[in-house]
C-alpha cells in the first residue's frame, strides 16, 4: 500500500502540466479529433498551466512577504497559525485513506456523467486532495474508513453540483465556454458568497455602483487599465507593509505583471481546450441528443481576471484587519493571504465583476472564514501531525483558510463531531 501511494504521490506531484496533456489526449481521442490535433491540445493546454503556474508562483512570491511584512508590522499575536494550503495538502495525501479514495472518487465522477446526474468531467485530479482532506477529517474524528469515503464522496457531489450550476457563469464572464470549476475550495465560497452578494447588491446606494474593470477603465483612463489597476494596489500593499520606496515600487510593477500575464496564459488553455470541448459536445448531441458536458478544470484559469485580482489583493490587508478585530478569532492568516483570489473566484463572477460589491462581499465571507477556521484547529492541527509536518516554533494550533475556512469541510467536520459518538 505505501509503494502504491508513493507512485500515486509522484504522478500527481507532476502537477497539471503532466497530468492534464495525457488526461486531454486520453478525452481528445475518445471524442474522436485524432491522435495529432488531440497531442496537440494536450500540449498547448500544458504549456498553459506552465504559464498559469509561474504568474502565481509570482503573485505568491511576492504577496506572501509582504504580508508576513504587514503582520509583523502591526503586531498581530493570535494563537492559530494559518500554514497555508500546501500543508493541507500534505495532510491529506498522507492520509490513510488517500490510496483508497482516488479511485473511488474518479469512479463516482464518471458514474454521475454516465447517469446524467454531473454535467462536469473533473479532469483536475490534483485537487482530489480536497475531498480526500474531507475524508480524513471524517476518519480522524470517527476512525470509519466507511464514513470516511462518505464524507469525500458527499463533498465531490456538492463540488460537481455547484460547478454544473456555475458553470454558464463561467463561460458567460470569464469567457471559458464548455468549462467547470469543481475546485472544491473555490466552489465551497460559493453558496456564503452568493447568498451575501446578492443582500449586497440591493443596499440603497451600493445597487447603483457600477465598478467593474471596463467601468473603470472609463472613468479612469490608463489607471483604470487592469496592468496599471495592478501597479497602484502593489504599491499601496508594499506601502502597508512597510517597504521602501524601491521594493515598493517593484511590488507594483510585479502586481502589474499578473494582471497583464494570467490573462494571456488562459487563452493559451483555450486555445488547446476548444477543439476538444466541441468535439465532446458533437459526440454527445449524437448520441444523447441534448445533453452537455463540462471539462473540469482548475480555478486557476479564472483567477486571472482583473476583477478577481483587484478584489483579492484589496482583501489581503482587510483579511489581516478583521483578524486582529474579529471577536473570538484565534487565526493568523499568513499562508492562505497569496489563495484569496481562488477564494473570491465565483463570488466575483456572480457579482459580473463589481469590484465594490465583491470587496464587500468578500469581506463578510472571509470574516466566516476565518471563524471556520479557528473552530478546525485542534483537527487540522491532528490531520497535520498524522503526515509529521513540522510545527513552526513555537506554535500548538494550525489551521487554514483554503480547508480550514472552507464551508464543505466545516460543515464535514460538525457531521463528523455529530456522528461520532455512534463510532466509539
Amino acid at each position: 500500500m505505501n509503494n502504491l501511494m508513493g507512485a500515486i504521490q509522484y504522478v500527481l506531484g507532476l502537477g497539471p502540466t503532466v497530468i492534464l496533456p495525457i488526461a486531454i489526449l486520453v478525452i481528445g481521442l475518445v471524442f474522436g479529433i485524432g491522435f495529432k490535433k488531440a497531442i496537440k491540445a494536450g500540449f498547448t493546454i500544458g504549456i498553459g498551466f506552465v504559464g498559469i503556474s509561474l504568474v502565481i508562483d509570482l503573485l505568491t512570491g511576492s504577496l506572501g512577504p509582504a504580508a508576513q511584512q504587514m503582520v509583523e508590522r502591526f503586531g498581530l499575536h493570535l494563537t492559530v497559525l494559518d500554514t497555508g494550503w500546501p500543508s493541507a495538502a500534505a495532510g491529506a495525501w498522507a492520509s490513510p485513506v488517500a490510496a483508497v479514495l482516488i479511485p473511488i472518487i474518479m469512479g463516482v465522477n464518471i458514474l454521475m456523467i454516465l447517469t446524467g446526474t454531473t454535467k462536469t468531467l473533473n479532469i483536475d485530479i490534483w485537487n482530489y486532495w480536497h475531498f480526500i482532506a474531507a475524508g480524513a477529517t471524517g476518519y480522524i474524528l470517527t476512525n470509519s474508513w466507511a464514513f470516511a469515503i462518505f464524507c469525500a464522496i458527499l463533498v465531490e457531489v456538492i463540488t460537481l453540483f455547484i460547478a454544473d450550476k456555475t458553470a454558464p457563469m463561467i463561460g458567460s464572464f470569464y469567457d471559458l465556454e464548455g468549462v467547470s470549476l469543481p475546485t472544491a475550495s473555490t466552489a465551497s465560497f460559493a453558496p456564503l458568497g452568493f447568498l451575501v452578494g446578492y443582500l449586497v447588491e440591493k443596499i440603497p446606494g451600493l445597487n447603483k455602483i457600477k465598478a467593474d474593470p471596463e467601468t473603470i477603465q472609463k472613468k479612469f483612463g490608463i489607471f483604470g487599465e487592469p496592468m496599471m489597476m495592478g501597479v497602484v494596489i502593489g504599491w499601496v500593499l508594499g506601502l502597508l507593509a512597510g517597504y521602501d520606496i524601491g521594493k515598493t515600487f517593484k511590488m507594483g510593477i510585479t502586481m502589474g505583471a499578473v494582471m497583464l500575464l494570467m490573462p494571456r496564459m488562459v487563452k493559451i488553455i483555450m486555445e488547446g481546450l476548444i477543439p476538444v470541448s466541441e468535439a465532446a459536445r458533437e459526440f454527445l448531441q449524437k448520441k444523447y441528443g441534448d445533453r452537455e458536458l463540462y471539462i473540469g478544470l482548475d480555478a486557476a484559469v479564472a483567477v486571472g481576471h482583473p476583477a478577481v485580482i483587484s478584489t483579492a489583493l484589496i482583501l489581503v490587508p482587510i483579511t489581516i484587519l478583521l483578524a486582529v478585530i474579529l471577536p473570538g478569532n484565534k487565526v493568523l492568516p499568513f499562508g492562505d493571504l497569496a489563495t484569496i483570489p481562488f477564494c473570491v473566484a465565483f463570488i466575483v463572477g456572480s457579482r459580473k465583476g463589481n469590484i465594490v460589491h465583491s470587496v464587500i462581499t468578500g469581506t463578510i465571507v472571509m470574516a466566516f472564514a476565518l471563524y471556520m477556521a479557528t473552530d478546525f484547529a485542534p483537527v487540522f492541527t491532528q490531520l497535520l501531525s498524522a503526515a509529521q509536518f513540522k510545527m513552526p516554533e513555537g506554535v500548538a494550533l494550525v489551521s487554514n483558510i483554503d480547508t480550514g475556512g472552507n464551508l464543505l469541510n466545516w460543515l464535514i467536520l460538525k457531521l463528523s463531531q455529530l456522528v461520532q459518538p455512534l463510532f466509539m
